[in-house]
């Protein structure tokens, strides 16, 4: 450290040396940078170059030889091959033609994102913003085409619909449930310690211990629930070739893990709301939904908004559950876009394997930013209004 008496050197004079300034008074200024610049180096080394180094991948066809991989250079062929496909459409499905009901559903969608879209540019939102709007409203047209070609035309979903379901549908769940024994739990009931305990324990178990657990469980003719299986008639039934349960029950055993990671930071949430706002609000004769909606809700938004955000990035990798569970099938009935990317790794496939993570990222990249954006973004501004 500099005692502040160090003269300045004559006929030094570094770049950002001021005149009179000396070396160590120099390091000493900028000295919280040196201190913090290798473990940036480090972070940006480990999170940024791979993530660079997939382009290669990606754009490439990458195959094995005496020394080592060789690359050739297909640009977006690729990419392409998702979206085509050839014996089997894993991205986007298989769909021939439309229902009149996925017409219908597509023109709502497309008039409700018209409008979306005027309302943004009558209100004066900056060019940024309104390139964002474009890019999420393409996103939205996109997915809302591919819903209606395929699930509203009784046609075959794709990986990234399924892993929309994960998203949207398992989310929903573990939030609404999470939420509801959070507030149970932050209420005055007797043994409260030991249910926030018993509720916690899933979270520590593995996802591969999850699986094959939900797995025996499910089992009609040897697990636990064989006797109620039988008793309401499906003794031989087997969930796993049936497509919608399959879904579902990875649904299950996913929701069952993470209720708890809702539930125990929604828990701190609840009990950080100040007590005599309640109290009061308790006086003037504020039923209890009242009092959730009005001043419990505004207080625990923040916390419920970031950590729905931080389960939807997370549920966009899910891969342990559909490929223990039902290893993707039937079909590729739950085989999400991770799944399909480790698949084709699997077979050597590299180019096709870095091609599919490259479009989950684009798809988790614009899905959560609008989600953040839009909702939590939103909502927080109504409520500090």
């Amino acid at each position: 450290m500099s005692d502040g008496t160090a003269t300045s050197q004559p006929g030094i004079s570094p770049a950002g040396l001021s005149r009179g300034e000396s070396w160590g008074e120099w390091f000493d200024r900028h000295s919280r940078t040196f201190f913090i610049a290798p473990a940036v180096t480090l972070v940006l080394l480990f999170a940024i170059f791979p993530t660079f180094y997939t382009i290669v991948f990606a754009i490439s066809h990458v195959r094995f030889s005496a020394t080592g991989l060789k690359f050739r250079t297909v640009w977006f062929e690729n990419f392409a091959a998702q979206f085509t496909g050839n014996q089997q459409v894993h991205f986007l499905g298989r769909f021939t033609s439309m229902s009149i009901a996925g017409w219908v559903f597509s023109l709502v969608v497309a008039g409700a994102l018209l409008w979306w879209l005027y309302r943004a540019a009558v209100r004066g939102t900056t060019w940024v913003g309104l390139a964002g709007r474009l890019i999420s409203a393409a996103m939205a047209m996109f997915i809302a085409l591919l819903f209606a070609a395929t699930l509203l035309s009784g046609n075959q979903w794709g990986t990234l619909l399924n892993t929309l379901f994960y998203v949207v549908v398992g989310c929903s769940i573990q939030f609404v449930i999470g939420l509801m024994l959070a507030f149970l739990c932050s209420q005055p009931v007797i043994g409260k310690n030991f249910f926030r305990i018993l509720f916690f324990i899933p979270l520590m178990i593995t996802p591969l211990g999850v699986g094959y657990a939900f797995k025996m469980i499910l089992d009609v003719t040897k697990g636990p629930f064989q006797p109620f299986w039988q008793l309401v008639g499906l003794g031989n039934w087997a969930w796993s070739t049936d497509a919608w349960a399959a879904r579902w029950f990875v649904v299950l055993g996913d929701s069952w893990q993470w209720i708890p990671f809702m539930f125990i930071v929604l828990l701190a949430a609840l009990e950080n709301v100040p007590k005599d706002h309640v109290e009061a609000a308790q006086v003037d004769g504020a039923s209890s939904f009242q009092i959730f909606r009005e001043i419990t809700w505004p207080q625990i938004l923040p916390v419920a908004a970031t950590v729905m955000l931080i389960r939807m990035i997370e549920a966009f990798k899910i891969v342990d559950l559909p490929n223990i569970m039902t290893a993707g099938g039937p079909g590729i009935a739950t085989e999400s876009m991770t799944l399909h990317s480790l698949f084709l790794w699997r077979a050597n496939n590299m180019g096709d394997s870095a091609a599919v993570a490259y479009l989950l990222l684009i798809l988790t990249v614009v899905v959560c930013s609008s989600f953040f954006n839009y909702v939590v973004l939103k909502r927080l501004r109504k409520a500090r209004a």
